[in-house]
């Protein structure tokens, strides 16, 4: 083999391990961020602590739609004062004013990022898609705490508001709920 050819196949060889990389990146950045908190994504976790502080954390809650999606959201809250590692319950609501079925999944994050290693939640519409047919309106829930760790936290110990933000992307629908979706066979409309 030529030095030349040997180059261009060492080349094409780190062109291809790249690309790789490239698409390993994002699903390795999201567990990094599920796992630690960072960049404000809140952690899951199975119940909360038994410890509940004196000290109260006032939770913002924030809701948007994504470029191309149909629904309209909101908090049903603004916001609300919790102790630090009570549970909390919030619920969203999402309406459907199109004529059509329609599937979304909801991203969200915490801010300030120093919050987001210490705000956990135990249940949320956001794990899930979520489908709503024409006209269909739902409240969706979501059970949270604050870890009373955050005290202990060099910046998270200067916290005292959190925001909860979710923005919510309509996601295509599978094969069976398009079926499901589809009027039947000699319906009048």
């Amino acid at each position: 083999m030529t030095p030349a050819a040997k180059t261009a196949a060492k080349l094409a060889g780190l062109v291809a391990v790249m690309l790789s990389l490239s698409f390993a990146a994002v699903p390795f950045y999201n567990w990094f961020c599920r796992v630690t908190g960072f960049g404000g994504t809140p952690l899951v976790a199975e119940a909360a602590p038994e410890a509940i502080l004196d000290r109260t954390v006032r939770v913002r809650f924030d809701a948007s739609e994504g470029r191309g999606m149909p629904w309209e959201v909101r908090a049903e809250q603004v916001a609300m004062d919790l102790r630090i590692g009570e549970t909390g319950l919030a619920f969203y609501e999402a309406y459907n004013p199109t004529d059509r079925v329609v599937a979304g999944t909801a991203s969200y994050n915490v801010t300030p990022d120093a919050a987001g290693g210490y705000f956990s939640k135990i249940a949320c519409f956001c794990f899930t898609e979520q489908v709503l047919q024409p006209g269909e309106r739902v409240r969706m829930p979501v059970t949270f705490f604050v870890d009373p760790a955050i005290v202990e936290d060099g910046e998270g110990r200067f916290v005292r508001e959190i925001t909860l933000s979710y923005t919510f992307h309509e996601t295509p629908l599978t094969a069976e709920q398009a079926a499901l979706a589809a009027p039947a066979a000699g319906a009048v409309n």
